[in-house]
Parts: structure tokens; C-alpha cells; sequence
């Protein structure tokens, strides 16, 4: 599988299918949209060592394969921000039925609350550490949503989470295919070191807000 797929990197078809994937697992978190972003840079992988060991020039290999990388992690970030804004409009209108179900979420409430607080602070790494987290990123974009967040205070984290976790997985799915090789060993070790990072993420986000020290008089 992993050779169709290289044969595939170099074709708007596997881009459309990342892009695809990625937007709707801010509605389908099931989705296996990193997987799928791994696998393809792994097939990338193996498109470079086929390269370097067909051409006898080593620099013939730069263009033919960089370029897919970086649009590779172009559409996965900018389908990333393009489904986080799609889940924010819907819970922005979703009128009192939809405030009712987040107020009847635990975890969507206390996401609300976080959320809130860390974006009126001018810090929104959340946004950030939830991307990587299962099912994180619907649940602070619907929060940031609900809670009527201005656009300008979460666009760019959302665009900064996007990309660190398109690069992220990129770089894995790639760098494991290359030390690795570009078999189902280095996909498998990447996809648990995306698992890894996602429990780290869901940890933290899991860790209970430290409540303010009393002002001294």
C-alpha cells in the first residue's frame, strides 16, 4: 500500500484526500486524517530513496520531492483552520438549543471555561495542545464558538495549531520513513509517536485549572 501511495504523492489526488480527511475530522474525530498525513509522507519517504538510487545526480531528487512535502503540510493545516472555522460558526449560531447541549457537556463546558479564559489573557496555547488531542480540536472550536469568542482571538491560534500539527506529522511520516524505512515498521512507529504526543495533549488538557492567589493587602 505503502508503494501506491508514493505513487500517488505527486498527484492533486492524495493532497485532495488529506484535505478532505482533515476537514472532517473536526466532525468525525474517528476520522483517521493523521494516519492518512503519516502514510503519505512515509510514501514520500520511499519516493526519495527510489530517487537517490535511480539518479546518478543526488540533486535531481530536491524538486521532485521537496515541493510535496510542503504542499502535503499546506493542505493539511490550511484544511485544519478551514474545518476549526467551520465548527466555530456553527456553535457561534447555534442559538439556545445548541448552548443547552454544550451546557450539558462536562467537557465541553469546562473547555468553554478554560478557553475563555486563557484567549482573554492573550494566551491561547490550548488551542494549540488540543489539536494534538483526541477529539480536542472539536471540542475548543465549538467551545470557542458557544462562548462567542471574537474571530481575531482565534484564528491565529487555531492557524498556529494547524501547522504545528501538519509539520508535526509530516515530519514524523517522512524522517521515520528515512531512518526507519519506508515500510509499515516506520509508518507504525510514527502513527505511535502522533498517539504519544496526542495522550501528553489530553493529559494537559485534562489537568485542572489552577485557581488565582488571593491578593495581599
Amino acid at each position: 500500500m505503502l508503494e501506491s501511495m508514493g505513487s500517488l504523492t505527486g498527484s492533486p489526488w492524495i493532497y485532495a484526500v488529506v484535505a478532505l480527511s482533515v476537514l472532517l475530522d473536526v466532525f468525525l474525530p474517528v476520522l483517521p486524517s493523521g494516519v492518512l498525513v503519516i502514510t503519505a509522507a512515509t510514501a514520500a519517504a520511499a519516493g526519495t530513496t527510489a530517487t537517490a538510487t535511480s539518479v546518478a545526480n543526488a540533486a535531481d531528487q530536491v524538486p521532485r520531492e521537496v515541493p510535496s512535502l510542503l504542499v502535503l503540510v499546506l493542505c493539511a493545516a490550511t484544511a485544519s483552520v478551514l474545518g476549526d472555522l467551520v465548527a466555530y460558526r456553527l456553535a457561534w449560531r447555534g442559538g439556545d438549543r445548541f448552548d443547552r447541549a454544550i451546557a450539558k457537556s462536562r467537557r465541553l463546558t469546562s473547555a468553554q471555561a478554560r478557553l475563555g479564559t486563557a484567549l482573554s489573557r492573550g494566551g491561547g496555547t490550548l488551542v494549540v495542545i488540543a489539536r494534538f488531542a483526541p477529539a480536542g480540536r472539536s471540542v475548543v472550536s465549538l467551545a470557542a464558538g458557544a462562548a462567542h469568542r471574537k474571530v481575531k482571538e482565534f484564528l491565529p491560534w487555531s492557524a498556529l495549531a494547524g501547522v504545528a500539527w501538519a509539520g508535526y506529522s509530516v515530519g514524523l511520516g517522512y524522517f521515520g520513513g528515512q531512518w526507519l524505512g519506508a515500510t509499515w515498521v516506520g509508518a507504525a512507529v510514527s502513527v505511535f509517536a502522533l498517539a504519544g504526543a496526542g495522550a501528553l495533549a489530553a493529559y494537559v488538557m485534562r489537568r485542572p485549572t489552577p485557581s488565582p492567589a488571593p491578593e495581599t493587602a
